[in-house]
């Protein structure tokens, strides 16, 4: 988000395209008057969002329907919650694979914590001595 006042112009208007719904950005809209943040409130006569100044009586038309965003994103790394002492783990198996990064023999396994059709069935390791994880 930008927080400056030459912000409250739309990017994709300023340069004669229409915005994407899609990626839209919800950006601070600063009053041209007094500087201060300028707030949404809905024009009931006209039935237009604009955005006024509390401070003073500024005022200017949205150009889009947006005043909040929230993007949510579900990706969950494969090895998500694992640190680097579960090596000294007893309840882990244990396999005899060489770990790349210092070479020992020891090293506990596990699944991917990852949960969807697409993923297969993912063995992730972790050096019993350096903690590296590995797959």
């Amino acid at each position: 988000m930008s927080a400056s006042p030459a912000a409250s112009q739309n990017d994709g208007q300023a340069s004669g395209q229409p915005a994407k719904l899609g990626n839209e950005q919800v950006k601070f809209r600063f009053c041209g008057d007094c500087s201060n943040m300028l707030a949404p409130k809905e024009d009931r006569i006209n039935n237009k969002l604009m955005y006024c100044c509390r401070m003073c009586q500024y005022s200017e038309e949205a150009d889009s329907a947006c005043i909040f965003r929230n993007n949510i994103y579900n990706v969950i790394g494969e090895t998500a919650g694992v640190t680097q002492d579960v090596g000294s783990d007893p309840t882990l198996p244990r396999s005899n694979k060489r770990c790349p990064k210092c070479h020992e023999v020891e090293a506990v396994f596990f699944q991917s914590q990852q949960r969807s059709a697409e993923t297969g069935m993912k063995l992730f390791y972790v050096c019993c001595s350096c903690g590296h994880i590995f797959q």
